[in-house]
């Protein structure tokens, strides 16, 4: 039986192993930071209660699920997390929490008229000199899911991964000098890597460790930001700063600031919230400290 209301990824980051599957699932709340098991989840939206395999993620706004029939399935994880509460009614609001996909990976929520109906997207047409909205459900007034790779609409309060960097609207300035700061703004743009898609041998330097607010939690996340970043495999490409997740599988190797450290891990285009750390490394695994 296939399920009318499914929104079925394009294309997703799949987690290979039980060690990247319970961290993330840490990262989302669905498991304590000390578990080192998993556990049955649940999907309640749509009417039913169905055991749900979490096969990935498009990025930190959408978990992609499968259902007994196999199908793939875009959800908010905070809208996942509240579906694990015994309390929860599986025939609460109708396709609350789940996203849409697009081409780009933009992550657009939805909402339901009734009961009965499906996920219903209303996009708003506007023109083009108009920044785009989205509409967001009452269970997260404070969300904003335009979080497009080059940051150019944000204004969000919530942010569970700490990623989007506000937005600053067109600067318009009539001075004598604003001319020549434009140039000068340009001339400082960084270069832009081309990043690899899976995992590849790194390097990294211990900078920081420091805290950044999670809206869909009561306490900040920890992370680990890096200098001195380099990928060492499949060919040598330096990349400046970093951070991660300060994770449990961090947390074990007891790390120091100035520790020196090689890896494997995949590296993507994620913003550190208020730090000018542009890029964030993934699920890293076989680390060893040198010297």
């Amino acid at each position: 039986m296939a399920y009318a209301f499914m929104i079925e990824p394009q294309q997703y980051t799949a987690l290979e192993s039980e060690d990247e599957l319970i961290e993330k699932c840490q990262e989302w709340g669905l498991l304590s930071g000390k578990a080192t098991k998993l556990k049955t989840f649940y999907y309640k939206g749509n009417g039913l209660n169905l055991p749900c395999t979490i096969l990935g993620y498009v990025d930190h706004m959408a978990a992609v699920i499968q259902l007994d029939n196999d199908q793939k399935h875009c959800i908010h994880p905070s809208y996942l997390k509240e579906m694990q509460a015994s309390s929860y009614s599986a025939r609460g609001l109708t396709g609350a929490g789940t996203v849409k996909v697009s081409d780009s990976t933009t992550a657009t929520t939805t909402t339901a008229t009734s009961k009965n109906e499906s996920i219903v997207n209303d996009e708003q047409h506007q023109e083009a000199s108009s920044p785009p909205t989205v509409t967001i459900p009452s269970e997260y007034p404070d969300m904003d899911y335009n979080d497009d790779e080059d940051h150019h609409v944000s204004g969000l309060v919530g942010d569970p991964d700490g990623l989007v960097e506000e937005y600053v609207g067109p600067q318009n300035s009539t001075t004598a000098d604003a001319k020549p700061k434009a140039k000068t703004a340009s001339k400082s743009k960084a270069i832009k890597i081309d990043l690899p898609d899976g995992k590849v041998k790194m390097s990294a330097v211990v900078k920081e460790f420091t805290t950044v607010p999670n809206h869909f939690s009561d306490n900040d996340d920890e992370v680990i930001i890096y200098e001195a970043v380099a990928i060492t495999e499949p060919e040598l490409i330096e990349i400046g700063e970093a951070w991660s997740s300060h994770s449990a599988t961090m947390k074990k190797q007891e790390l120091e600031v100035g520790d020196i450290l090689s890896f494997e891990a995949k590296i993507i285009k994620k913003k550190l919230t208020r730090n000018p750390v542009p890029y964030k490394i993934n699920n890293p695994s076989k680390i060893q400290k040198e010297g």
